[in-house]
C-alpha cells in the first residue's frame, strides 16, 4: 500500500522536488545536485543528453517484460527481439540505479521515481509491422499496459532494494494524453489521426499500472489541457501539472480534483529559465521569486474558493501538505547552472507556503 507520513502525503509539509530530467551526462552528479538542493522529496534523475534509450519512451522500454523494442529512423519500435538498442537503455538505466545506490546510501525518506505512462508510450512507439502508433491497435495497447505494469512493479522492488530507507513514490510521466484523447495523435503518413480511445479505457490502462505499482502516483502532465478528472478518476494518489498553462475553465476539474484529497505536484518555476521555451504567459513575471511562485499557489486557491489555511482546507496541515511545488516541467534543455536555481528556488517557495496560507494572503 502507498507508505504515506501524518500530514496524509508521502512528502513532509513544504516539499519541493524536480520533474524528473536535467541536462548533463553524469548521474552520480545530477543525483548528488538534487539530493542536495531538494532533500525532502529527492527524485530519480533522468539525463536525455547521453543519447538514445536515455530518452522517455526508451527509457520506460527498457522496463518493459517480454516486449522488446528497437530505434528506427522515425523513433522506438517494437521488435521481435531484444537488440543493441534495448541493451544501451538497460545499460544506461542500470547506471543510473548504480548512482542512486551510492548517493543515496544511508537516505531515509519519500524518493520519488518516474516512468512514461501507457498512453504516452502507446502514442510514441511504432508497432513491429507498421509504421503507426501502437495507439493504433487496442489489443497491442493492452499488451503494452500489461507489460509496462510489471515492469514497473520490477522496477519499484529493485529502487527498494537499492535505498531500503526510502518510501517510494512513482511519477507516470503523460505528456501526451491530452492529444490522445483529444483525437490529435497522427497515423504514420500523418495524413490522418487515430481514433480516440474509450474513456473508460483510457482510466483502465492508467488504473493498471498504478494499481501494479501499488505506491503513491503522481500521473503529470506538463501539456495544456491537463484532463484531471480522467486522472482522479484512474486512481491516481495525485497529479502534477504545469501551473503557467492552467487555463481559467479548467479550474473547476483542478478543484475537484483538491476535494478528492489528491497530492497536488504545481510547476511554479520556469524548466529552462526566462528565456526558454517555457517562460511564463503575459502578466506573469518571467522568472519569479520564490515568495511570487508560491503566492500563485495561494491565489489560485483562493479562485478556487478554497479554504487556505486550517484543517478544513486539505486535512492535518491544511493546503500547504497537499502541494508540492516543481518546476514547470523537465530541465532537460535548460543550461548548466540553472537547474540549481529552479530547485533553490522551489526549495524556498514551498518552505513559504505554510506561512503564506496560513495568512490567507497571495
Amino acid at each position: 500500500m502507498p507508505e504515506i507520513t501524518q500530514n496524509g502525503f508521502p512528502w513532509p509539509l513544504a516539499s519541493a522536488t524536480g520533474v524528473g530530467s536535467l541536462p548533463g551526462t553524469d548521474p552520480a552528479e545530477a543525483l548528488r545536485l538534487v539530493f542536495g538542493e531538494l532533500p525532502d522529496l529527492p527524485h530519480l534523475t533522468e539525463l536525455p543528453a547521453r543519447g538514445p534509450g536515455a530518452d522517455l519512451t526508451g527509457r520506460t522500454a527498457a522496463l518493459l517484460i517480454d516486449m522488446p523494442a528497437e530505434l528506427t529512423p522515425s523513433g522506438w519500435r517494437f521488435a521481435t527481439r531484444p537488440g543493441r538498442d534495448l541493451r544501451r537503455a538497460k545499460s544506461l538505466l542500470s547506471a543510473d540505479l548504480d548512482a542512486l545506490e551510492e548517493v543515496a546510501d544511508g537516505y531515509q525518506g519519500p524518493l520519488k521515481i518516474q516512468a512514461a505512462g501507457p498512453w504516452t508510450l502507446a502514442a510514441t512507439i511504432e508497432l513491429s509491422r507498421s509504421q503507426n502508433p501502437v495507439l493504433a491497435d487496442p489489443g497491442a495497447v493492452a499488451d503494452l499496459t500489461a507489460s509496462l505494469a510489471e515492469g514497473v512493479a520490477a522496477h519499484v522492488a529493485d529502487v527498494r532494494n537499492r535505498v531500503p530507507g526510502a518510501r517510494i513514490m512513482l511519477q507516470l510521466d503523460e505528456p501526451a494524453l491530452p492529444a490522445v484523447i483529444a483525437g490529435g495523435v497522427p497515423t504514420a503518413s500523418g495524413l490522418n489521426r487515430l481514433p480516440v480511445p474509450e474513456p473508460f479505457s483510457v482510466e483502465t490502462a492508467l488504473r493498471t499500472v498504478i494499481g501494479a505499482a501499488d505506491r503513491f502516483t503522481v500521473v503529470h502532465c506538463c501539456a495544456m489541457s491537463v484532463p484531471f478528472g480522467m486522472i482522479k478518476g484512474a486512481g491516481a494518489n495525485g497529479v502534477g501539472f504545469d501551473l503557467g498553462k492552467l487555463r481559467r475553465t479548467e479550474e473547476d476539474a483542478l478543484a475537484e480534483t483538491v476535494e478528492a484529497g489528491l497530492g497536488i505536484l504545481a510547476g511554479v518555476v520556469p524548466a529552462t529559465g526566462p528565456a526558454g521555451a517555457d517562460a511564463e504567459p503575459a502578466g506573469v513575471p518571467q522568472s519569479p521569486s520564490a515568495r511570487q511562485a508560491a503566492e500563485r499557489v495561494v491565489e489560485l486557491w483562493r479562485r478556487m474558493g478554497w479554504p487556505v489555511a486550517g484543517a478544513a482546507a486539505a486535512g492535518p496541515g491544511g493546503a500547504a501538505a497537499q502541494v508540492v511545488l516543481t518546476p514547470a516541467c523537465g530541465m532537460a534543455g535548460a543550461a548548466p547552472g540553472y537547474p540549481r536555481e529552479a530547485m533553490a528556488r522551489c526549495r524556498e517557495a514551498a518552505r513559504l507556503l505554510p506561512e503564506l496560507m496560513e495568512e490567507g494572503k497571495g
